[in-house]
């Protein structure tokens, strides 16, 4: 027996992935049923999940952290070889 499952998605989305699956061959009902076929199998989101710049959430979350605070305490430089004869100095 099978078990109705309701879900909220864009209309854009929702229109783009039911194209993509009939390309395949399938319909949105299976392929929903596939993706959580595999969420039970694997115990996970079976793919990666990564920002627009490519990085893991947790990696941009880093990323952005260190970013915010370069620019709040670390020195600045007017030019390379400003910061170049501060690195070098004795």
């Amino acid at each position: 027996m099978n078990s109705l499952v309701t879900v909220r998605v864009n209309p854009k989305t929702k229109k783009a992935a039911k194209k993509t699956l009939e390309n395949l061959g399938l319909n949105l009902s299976a392929g929903v049923t596939l993706f959580l076929e595999q969420v039970a199998e694997t115990e996970s989101i079976p793919f990666m999940i990564a920002t627009r710049r490519g990085h893991r959430l947790r990696h941009e979350q880093t990323l952005r952290k260190e970013i915010e605070w370069t620019l709040k305490h670390a020195k600045r430089y007017k030019s390379a070889e400003e910061a170049f004869a501060d690195i070098f100095k004795s």
